[in-house]
């Protein structure tokens, strides 16, 4: 391979503290108008506002978890199959709530995004 022919190598470097961050350079297919702002601003307004609701309802679910236990401590005394029922219920309680909620946020994420660019190519065909 000739010289030529190679690429040139470039040293990319995070910026000096203190130092001026220069602005980022436009790509030609990235159109930036007050309407695509508009709309990202509201995918990450829905996406922050699904993270915070899925949070909470985990948090609380926990919580009401948490009560149940603290509520109930004679369930330490009950043993099925070897185990505690309050530790089958962590692991029968906490869990399947952890994978619901995920899937929760996936599907509804996934949604958002669906919207966002339904609207990106019907704002673009106008």
């Amino acid at each position: 391979m000739s010289e030529e022919a190679r690429p040139q190598r470039v040293r990319v470097t995070a910026p000096r503290p203190g130092e001026p961050i220069a602005a980022p350079a436009e790509h030609p297919s990235i159109e930036r108008t007050d309407t695509a702002t508009v709309y990202v601003r509201s995918l990450i307004r829905s996406q922050l506002r699904l993270a915070i609701i899925c949070a909470s309802g985990f948090v609380v679910s926990l919580g009401m978890l948490w009560l149940v236990l603290a509520a109930a401590p004679d369930l330490d005394a009950i043993v099925i199959a070897g185990a505690p029922v309050s530790w089958l219920l962590l692991a029968f309680g906490a869990y399947p709530a952890i994978l619901a909620f995920a899937v929760i946020f996936v599907v509804a994420s996934r949604r958002n995004e669906a919207g966002y660019r339904s609207l990106m190519s019907a704002g673009g065909e106008s």
